[in-house]
């Protein structure tokens, strides 16, 4: 019985070439962050669309630049941005909230209405009242979406 040396290195070669593909896949599953999808399951985006009185948004706009959105980041509520409607007649000004979880917005909102100065910007508006209508829904992330 005689070695053939060509199968031999055939099969060494082909050996090589399993475990470098295996690893190279091992590390590119790494660098994908696959689990990233759960890490933030609980993570939700609160929706919040304003419909502000005729002529009033540039004073809702201000409101927010000037004294609610510091408010807002004193009690944890972390902002996502800020908009306003392309549409002038819409008079909307929407903004995006993230939290932890729903407990976690619901005990910050209650921190927040409870702060003096919050309760400042309450006796204003209903002193010169900004806005119409409020519109607030809680989302979830999907799986597929960039932001989580």
């Amino acid at each position: 019985m005689t070695l053939d040396f060509r199968k031999s290195k055939c099969w060494t070669a082909c050996g090589i070439g399993l475990v470098a593909f295996a690893a190279g896949s091992s590390i590119t599953a790494r660098l994908a962050h696959v689990n990233d999808v759960k890490a933030d399951s609980n993570r939700v985006f609160e929706l919040r669309v304003y419909q502000a009185l005729p002529g009033k948004l540039p004073a809702l706009e201000a409101r927010f630049r000037d004294k609610t959105s510091m408010l807002l980041a004193r009690h944890n509520l972390q902002v996502v941005g800020y908009w306003v409607s392309e549409d002038p007649s819409a008079n909307s000004f929407i903004w995006i909230v993230a939290s932890s979880s729903r407990e976690e917005a619901k005990k910050n909102w209650a921190a927040m209405f409870a702060d003096p100065e919050f309760q400042d910007v309450i006796k204003a508006e209903q002193a010169e009242k900004l806005v119409e209508k409020v519109d607030e829904t809680y989302m979830r992330p999907t799986d597929f979406s960039a932001i989580k």
